[in-house]
């Protein structure tokens, strides 16, 4: 589903005459396979979330290579990547990134814009996605009118509109209560059973962490410890 090999990634820092370069990841090599949930920790500043943008294409790496469902991404234009990144990926972020002029219905429909789905099959996706979330009487609902657990899953209906064989998740719990967290913990684990649908989590919670198959700890811009749950 996903493979890594030999991957490293740095930064340019400063002007052209100060620039120095930081190094982020180093020769990173990892698999996942379909219908996994694996879990990347470590501490702030290890590199989870540059590894998480390398995997969905927002970064590209400085050395090696990343296959997605055995293509090789690193080699895709970023037309290409868009396109591939609306087919294959959903993303479920901490600060949910809803966009708070849109209603709950606005933000759960717009993949389906981007892809080009007419209206009437766009509400009918629309309204079932997030009646299975448990939000269909919030539809006209904005943002700032909803809890954080209910905006968790707005976020996570958008995420599962396009019906995506792999969703990343950049800390989902982090601004969730314990109540929340462990709805959402047993959604993912539903979705993962009924949908075979892979996920890789980063997050420094415990919990979160233990409820995955796998758990990928990175140290310093390295894989120091890989663990079967």
């Amino acid at each position: 589903m996903i493979e890594l090999k030999q991957v490293s990634h740095q930064f340019k820092i400063g002007k052209k005459t100060t620039e120095r370069i930081v190094p982020v990841l180093h020769d990173i090599s990892l698999h996942i396979e379909k219908g996994e949930i694996v879990a990347i920790v470590g501490r702030s500043g290890s590199g989870k979330s540059t590894l998480l943008n390398l995997i969905s294409g927002y970064l590209r790496p400085s050395e090696g290579e990343i296959y997605v469902q055995k293509r090789a991404v690193t080699r895709l234009s970023e037309g290409e990547w868009a396109d591939f990144r609306l087919q294959h990926f959903g993303f479920i972020f901490q600060s949910f990134q809803l966009i708070p002029s849109m209603t709950a219905f606005a933000n759960v429909e717009l993949p389906l814009v981007l892809k080009g789905v007419k209206e009437s099959e766009r509400r009918k996706q629309t309204l079932l996605m997030l009646e299975r979330v448990g939000l269909q009487d919030y539809a006209e609902h904005y943002p700032s009118e909803l809890s954080g657990g209910q905006q968790q899953r707005v976020s996570i209906a958008r995420a599962l509109i396009v019906n995506p064989p792999i969703l990343l998740a950049d800390e989902p719990t982090g601004s969730l209560d314990s109540e929340n967290e462990h709805e959402l913990l047993r959604f993912i684990e539903q979705l993962n059973k009924e949908q075979g649908i892979t996920f890789l989590i980063i997050t420094h919670d415990d919990k979160v962490a233990s409820f995955a198959n796998r758990t990928i700890l990175l140290q310093d811009g390295k894989i120091v410890d890989r663990r079967l749950l």
